[in-house]
């Protein structure tokens, strides 16, 4: 019998995903459900744990570089490696603030975290998946990113997901022909800390396409930016 998927899970110990640790570990993956500190990781992997779910937590602040490589050797000795990585951890900094009074250091660290993050960790993983010639790389974007009806909400933040966006070709190109899938996704206004009480979505409704291009069929697309399972535009 082949051994369970296992998926890895950046920002997961709250909000979408959270809520995506569980969806995948309900479809039976095995799930690494990651955060900045040891205890908010295993807090979280314990909540999923008391349901019956193959969570377990582990530390991981992606703009930190020896997390990452940390978190890559023990996952190197406690699975075979991971079929699944899912760049959620994100910031949303200066908010409200107009473009040209956004501090720079803001733009650093939202860069830092959005786009170098999810970067520094595909580099960590990605190349096992090509290996094995398996993989599934979900990029969490936001419409905040569309060049097509971007404005001036956030400068930061959209910003940074325009630049993952850009990742998220980069890496299905590079990655074209492996077994390996890369897409970017929305999951819409969804009612969590960064969203707020008063948006629409619930978490559930928001992970489900994360969820979905997690776990995509070998002939599922590839470099392509998805709201509610359908093709949007970048």
């Amino acid at each position: 019998m082949a051994e369970p998927r296992v998926a890895l899970v950046t920002g997961g110990n709250r909000g979408i995903g959270f809520e995506v640790c569980r969806q995948l570990a309900k479809r039976g993956l095995r799930v690494v459900l990651t955060a900045r500190t040891l205890p908010k990781a295993e807090s979280a992997a314990r909540t999923l744990q008391a349901d019956g779910l193959a969570v377990v937590g582990a530390r991981l602040d992606v703009a930190d570089g020896t997390t990452v490589a940390a978190l890559a050797r023990n996952v190197a000795k406690q699975f075979r490696g991971i079929d699944v990585l899912v760049n959620n951890a994100a910031i949303l900094l200066a908010e409200n603030q107009d473009l040209l009074d956004t501090a720079i250091d803001d733009f650093r660290s939202t860069f830092e975290t959005n786009v170098l993050g999810a970067i520094g960790v595909s580099q960590a993983f990605v190349p096992g998946m090509i290996a094995q010639r398996y993989g599934r790389v979900v990029n969490v974007s936001s419409r905040a990113g569309q060049l097509v009806t971007m404005s001036t909400y956030a400068p930061a933040y959209s910003i940074s997901k325009t630049a993952l966006n850009a990742f998220t070709r980069q890496l299905a190109a590079a990655t074209k022909g492996t077994g390996v899938l890369v897409n970017s996704a929305c999951p819409g206004w969804v009612r969590t800390r960064m969203g707020g009480p008063h948006a629409p979505r619930s978490v559930e409704e928001g992970a489900d396409t994360l969820v979905w291009l997690a776990t995509l069929p070998t002939n599922g697309p590839t470099g392509g930016f998805f709201e509610d399972r359908q093709p949007i535009e970048w």
